[in-house]
């Protein structure tokens, strides 16, 4: 399935201030690389990477997402994370025409039709029209444990971000895992209620506190703020 974008483009950057409660303890950035090639597709590669944390516990994570420039469906998903003393690096290859991926050096598993990985996702969500009220549902993660996906569209309203003021758009998300989406707890996401839907803010509520993104800066190659 083809999917029409005009919401983003190679080279933008969108930095975020990480805070657990009232504190800052970090920064993050999403970051549209650059066009690949992965076996014959013509594919985005974003870089998703998230640092920080308090005296106790750090944080240093990166994802690598390549997914394809006209389907925005994903080729391979690479993770490097580091949360305190965990550790894990995985990196997936995807094979939407077979409905299947596989991790490095192990056999195919099952996956599903136009599959979306982590990140390969936010930017899908990013070119869907969201009209406040309303539910989708998306059996569209690669892993078919993690589906469905569900995006309620809870409102519109303005809000105020170290990057400037902006009209935005409210989803709660909801995914059958565990973390920041999970069923059991609460998030909320706020787009830009505009033709880029770029994500301003992101506020989660955990068991352990509350976990906030809050978008500093933004820029592409023709638009840097």
């Amino acid at each position: 399935m083809a999917t029409k974008n005009g919401a983003f483009s190679v080279g933008e950057r969108l930095t975020y201030d990480v805070r657990f409660g009232p504190l800052r303890v970090g920064h993050g950035t999403m970051l549209l690389a650059g066009i690949d090639t992965v076996r014959g597709h013509i594919a985005w590669r974003a870089v998703f990477t998230i640092s920080g944390g308090t005296l106790f516990f750090k944080v240093r994570d990166s994802t690598v997402s390549w997914f394809d420039t006209t389907t925005l469906v994903s080729l391979r998903f690479v993770q490097h994370l580091r949360e305190g003393r965990y550790r894990a690096d995985r990196d997936y290859q995807i094979y939407p025409e077979r409905a299947s991926y596989a991790r490095l050096d192990k056999p195919e598993v099952p996956s599903v039709r136009e599959p979306l990985d982590d990140e390969s996702f936010l930017y899908f969500l990013r070119t869907v029209r969201l009209d406040v009220g309303r539910t989708y549902q998306f059996d569209r993660y690669f892993q078919p444990e993690g589906n469905p996906i569900i995006i309620h569209v809870l409102r519109r309203e303005p809000v105020t971000v170290p990057a400037g003021r902006f009209n935005a758009i409210v989803l709660q998300p909801q995914i059958i895992t565990k973390g920041i989406f999970s069923r059991n707890g609460h998030a909320e996401v706020w787009l830009a209620d505009d033709s880029t839907h770029m994500m301003l803010q992101l506020k989660s509520r955990l068991s352990f506190g509350s976990l906030n993104l809050y978008l500093t800066s933004y820029s592409s190659k023709n638009q840097p703020r």
